[in-house]
């Protein structure tokens, strides 16, 4: 039988408006963090529960509402959906401006058409400027009075490293190389293909990388292509992981594994552990499961699929894999459901009054499928001895209005050769700049 174009549109708005009811969480976001976060039982529904805060961004001359004892300003406006920061020796600021891929596979189904109306409200269904950006402050008064292309076409880029005079960035499908001298404002160097990276269906496409201390390695995070394996565990080969990839000889090694969504990479100055930031799988409630933060320890398993926060079983993957489970790690912090944390940055050298000197900067993009929302905002999580010692404290909030509208979206985390604190915002498009109050 074929339906009516009236009919479909009837039944897509019915299928939203039930989605958009959902279920509302049983627990405050607080409760979900720490080091022993609450985990309730799952709460499934029929549907995802859909939250979503649409993208209108800032109202002329408004600007997130900073912590007390810190001020706020713009550092650079009207970028095109700036992503991942990287700040150079020399003090230039990278930004990547960058979207998901338009080409490759793409999935199918009710909920792949779901997804694709969520990112559109929330902003995210913008073509991608394929672009790396430099911003200079010349005369340091906080402000970008330079703006240049470094490096275009590139393909979703995000990661990015500079070891030596070699600029590495990870693209959604591989790692390139470039050659970058001090003070370079564009590089028309076309690169050379280092290692390609799991791509395909490109569920989660970001792709980050760091480079050890002593430059010989790089580790890539490589996200999942679904939420808990749902397109197959074939198409997870190598995927929900962190990379370590040689400099020397080009070969790689899973140095992590059943890590959902990593994103953020960090050294913790003290311990020189290697730090993630990981978004955890939807579908199981408001209240599930945390997004995290942790070391990352060589040969580690961290539980996706067939688990969450160290040997919760989940009991929609199948078939299971008990062996693996036993083995799975617990997180070292939990920073609330949903929050959809990404970039981290180690606090030591900052500008920033004392509170905030050993610790660390997580970028939370902020909830489109939580009831109330969580997210949307800069934390700061105090460390001890080389861990999370505290609950988190806010650093920039005002994301979102009082209507629940986003007015921005928190993305990366950075220290500038200040100690300021840098902010990608990629509703907003802008870069913020976090000081101490005058």
């Amino acid at each position: 039988m074929i339906r009516s174009p009236r009919v479909t549109a009837l039944s897509i708005a019915a299928a939203l408006a039930l989605t958009a009811c959902g279920e509302s969480a049983r627990l405050q976001v607080s409760d979900g963090t720490g080091a022993s976060p609450t985990l309730p039982s799952p709460n499934p529904t029929t549907l995802p529960t859909v939250n979503i805060a649409p993208a209108i961004g800032w109202p002329q001359g408004a600007k997130p509402t900073p912590a007390p004892g810190l001020a706020v300003t713009a550092f650079a406006v009207g970028l095109d959906h700036p992503r991942w920061l990287q700040v150079l020796p020399n003090g230039d600021v990278l930004v990547a401006e960058s979207n998901a891929p338009s080409d490759g596979e793409k999935p199918s189904g009710f909920k792949a058409w779901m997804a694709g109306r969520v990112m559109k409200k929330a902003g995210a269904a913008v073509p991608s400027a394929d672009r790396i950006s430099l911003l200079r402050d010349a005369d340091n008064d906080g402000v970008a009075e330079l703006r240049t292309v470094l490096l275009k076409d590139l393909h979703s880029p995000f990661g990015m490293v500079l070891v030596g005079n070699e600029l590495y960035v990870a693209n959604a499908d591989a790692v390139w190389r470039f050659p970058y001298r001090d003070g370079d404002t564009t590089i028309t160097d076309k690169g050379v293909k280092v290692t390609d990276l799991p791509a395909g269906l490109n569920h989660h496409w970001t792709k980050n990388l760091i480079a050890s201390r002593d430059g010989a390695k790089l580790y890539i995070t490589v996200g999942s292509n679904s939420n808990v394996g749902e397109n197959g565990l074939d198409k997870e080969e190598g995927r929900a992981a962190i990379w370590e990839f040689d400099r020397a000889s080009g070969g790689k090694r899973l140095f992590a594994t059943g890590l959902r969504n990593p994103n953020g990479l960090a050294w913790e100055p003290g311990t020189g552990a290697l730090w993630t930031a990981v978004n955890e799988r939807d579908e199981i409630g408001s209240d599930l499961v945390p997004d995290y933060i942790t070391s990352v320890k060589d040969g580690g398993f961290y539980g996706w699929p067939y688990s969450y926060y160290g040997q919760h079983v989940d009991a929609r993957v199948k078939p299971q894999n008990p062996e693996l489970v036993a083995k799975a790690l617990v997180p070292d912090y939990a920073l609330g459901p949903h929050t959809a944390s990404l970039g981290i940055a180690f606090s030591q050298g900052t500008s920033l009054p004392a509170a905030f000197a050993n610790g660390l900067f997580v970028g939370q993009h902020g909830s489109w499928n939580r009831k109330p929302k969580s997210g949307y905002k800069v934390i700061y999580v105090p460390f001890k001895n080389g861990k999370p010692d505290g609950a988190p404290v806010d650093v920039l909030t005002g994301f979102l209005n009082a209507e629940e509208d986003a007015q921005g979206r928190p993305v990366d985390v950075r220290l500038d050769k200040h100690g300021a604190l840098l902010v990608s915002d990629d509703v907003g498009n802008t870069v913020w700049r976090v000081t101490a109050a005058k």
